[in-house]
């Protein structure tokens, strides 16, 4: 994998407000455009800057069906500022909020832009069937009359990662129960409590081995993130966190083509996200993601992202995830601080939870997570994945800009 032009000199870009509204499973008194309003009126607070100081906006918007409303992006323009200014909506799935950060990211270190407004809302839980909706990514011959959606694809990888490393539903329940007891000190977070492995166990089987509790919830939500060149972040914030790097990676739709002899991936394992990750640790410098790195926020909106994601970014070895999480080391007092949020497993609005994740590692390095705060938190680390898990983006924050020689 190599990513041409990665070496040229950019501007340094940072993080300096974020904004996340409630997340529920009905907002009713909000409108979506007022939603996303909401989120940038918080970021915009945070960043302690006026909607006339933002140069562009992107918009993370996740499929319109969710909402019954063909393209509500269009309706969001007077709600986000952007009259008058270039507006760019992107969509990739889940990972859309990841793609945004990644072309306002490139607005800023690109010169073109000083400072770019990223945001994001969702309103899924309007629809009555998300993954009917859902079902619609794949063939309509080959793959659709299988019932094949985001719970079914993703948990015949999760049976096969199970089959390779003897991973147990049990494991599994453990990284429930330690996202549901992180949220508690979510006070935005959709889902939260003090539950037990059994509680999950017992939950009702979705698609085995997925039962109620391994799968997250359908948010309602904003999310806004403002992000300039270090120059103003300097100016305007006493601890930005700063993009130091910035990396994506994607595959095939076709599950059968990341499958087989002669793929060059395995769906079990995650696998795109390893040159994503590399490259992004390139940029930002880190050689030993474990000793380096304080806190992730990884998408996960099933239980069995964790441990794959973790070992394709460097973090442990394959099929050694599982270990490390029963002994704790994924705790907030553990080696790795993992989800302090919560993360998607109790809050997922599909197409802005890239931006929560990114958010929620943002603040973490800015010292402004409050009750979810690590300790010295340096570099904070953000993923999403989006599609049939075919899209995937890796981004460092950090509390000091990337290394001159880094690219």
């Amino acid at each position: 994998m190599t990513y041409p032009g990665a070496s040229h000199n950019v501007t340094n870009v940072a993080i300096i407000g974020t904004g996340l509204t409630e997340f529920r499973s009905r907002l009713d008194d909000k409108t979506y455009p007022e939603l996303a309003q909401d989120a940038v009126a918080l970021a915009l607070v945070d960043a302690n800057l006026q909607p006339e100081a933002i140069d562009a906006v992107v918009f993370s918007m996740g499929p319109t069906s969710f909402m019954g409303v063909a393209d509500a992006d269009k309706w969001a323009v007077d709600y986000t500022w952007a009259r008058g200014k270039p507006f760019m909506r992107l969509e990739t799935g889940g990972a859309t909020g990841g793609s945004a950060l990644q072309a306002a990211h490139a607005h800023i270190a690109s010169g073109q832009y000083e400072t770019v407004l990223v945001v994001g809302a969702d309103r899924i839980t309007e629809s009555p069937d998300a993954q009917f909706l859902l079902n619609l990514i794949w063939d309509s011959f080959y793959e659709q009359d299988v019932a094949l959606n985001t719970v079914t694809m993703t948990a015949l990888a999760t049976q096969r990662y199970m089959h390779k490393y003897g991973t147990t539903e049990e494991q599994y329940a453990n990284v429930v129960v330690r996202a549901r007891r992180n949220a508690l000190n979510n006070p935005c977070a959709h889902l939260k409590g003090d539950i037990d492995i059994a509680a999950v166990m017992n939950s009702p089987r979705i698609s085995w081995p997925y039962k109620l509790f391994d799968i997250c919830p359908r948010s309602a939500g904003a999310a806004a993130l403002v992000m300039t060149s270090e120059q103003l972040a300097r100016e305007r914030c006493t601890r930005p966190a700063f993009v130091t790097g910035i990396a994506g990676v994607s595959n095939t739709v076709f599950m059968g083509d990341r499958q087989g002899p002669y793929a060059e991936t395995d769906f079990a394992d995650f696998a795109e996200m390893r040159p994503a990750a590399r490259e992004c640790f390139r940029q930002a410098g880190i050689t030993d993601p474990r000793a380096q790195i304080q806190t992730v926020e990884i998408y996960d909106p099933f239980s069995s992202f964790h441990f794959p994601q973790l070992e394709a970014m460097g973090f442990c070895a394959a099929g050694t995830a599982q270990h490390l999480s029963d002994e704790g080391a994924f705790d907030m007092d553990g080696a790795l601080a993992v989800n302090p949020s919560g993360g998607t497993l109790c809050t997922n609005p599909i197409g802005a939870v890239g931006l929560v994740r990114a958010a929620e590692a943002a603040r973490q390095v800015m010292g402004r997570s409050n009750a979810m705060q690590v300790p010295n938190v340096h570099n904070a680390l953000t993923t999403a994945i989006g599609g049939s898990t075919q899209f995937f983006t890796v981004t460092m924050l950090s509390d000091e800009p990337r290394r001159s020689d880094a690219g």
